[in-house]
């Protein structure tokens, strides 16, 4: 056997097999984002593409839906968001996040539970395709891998569980990247949906 026919069966055993995860995808482009010409086409051309293909290779399909919406601030500096669904996971696109949810930091994106929303918001600008594994991998990989481990259903994180999570996106991030390890992933992704159909509509 070649490497080339070892590393091709290799492969074929990480595939996954039957039936693709369907999860379905609310995305909503900021109305309100001020974004260059470059920054989207980083984004639509590297950031998301790489995004979906790494999910369907893990046999997790991403059913996405567009609608219109914006992020507004208020006084208090909650940002308010418009346009966002019920029961689907909203994936909300904006220059950047609002500062008093990043502390100052840029960070690339955020997801947690607004209001009894499934919510990532992903600053394009900062967003990125993989890097570098286990500390630079796929923003919008990440920020979904947080929805599907549950992170968003900890209202009151310890002061450990963040840095726990941020570990863990990118860990498994980076199995799906690198590996094609999907099994604990699609496990997570099963229960995610289940607790999202129980959430009040």
């Amino acid at each position: 056997m070649t490497r080339r026919d070892w590393l091709g069966a290799a492969m074929f055993a990480a595939a996954p097999r039957g039936t693709p995860l369907t999860v379905p995808i609310h995305r909503v482009v900021d109305a309100r984002a001020r974004c260059s010409p470059e920054t989207l086409h980083h984004f639509w051309s590297k950031v998301w593409p790489e995004a979906v293909i790494e999910f369907g290779r893990g046999g997790i399909q991403l059913q996405v839906e567009d609608g219109p919406g914006e992020m507004r601030r208020t006084a208090g500096g909650r940002p308010l968001f418009l346009g966002l669904h019920r029961g689907v996971l909203n994936l909300v696109l904006t220059d950047y996040i609002p500062v008093n949810w990043d502390s100052g930091r840029a960070l690339a994106g955020v997801t947690l539970l607004y209001d009894g929303y499934p919510l990532s918001l992903i600053a394009m600008r900062f967003a990125n395709s993989n890097q570098f594994p286990y500390f630079s991998v796929n923003t919008v990989v990440h920020e979904l891998l947080h929805a599907f481990f549950g992170d968003i259903f900890v209202p009151h994180p310890n002061w450990y569980q963040p840095a726990t999570g941020e570990w863990r996106a990118d860990s498994q991030a980076t199995n799906l990247w690198l590996f094609r390890r999907s099994a604990a992933i699609r496990v997570a992704a099963e229960a995610y949906l289940k607790r999202v159909a129980q959430l009040p509509r």
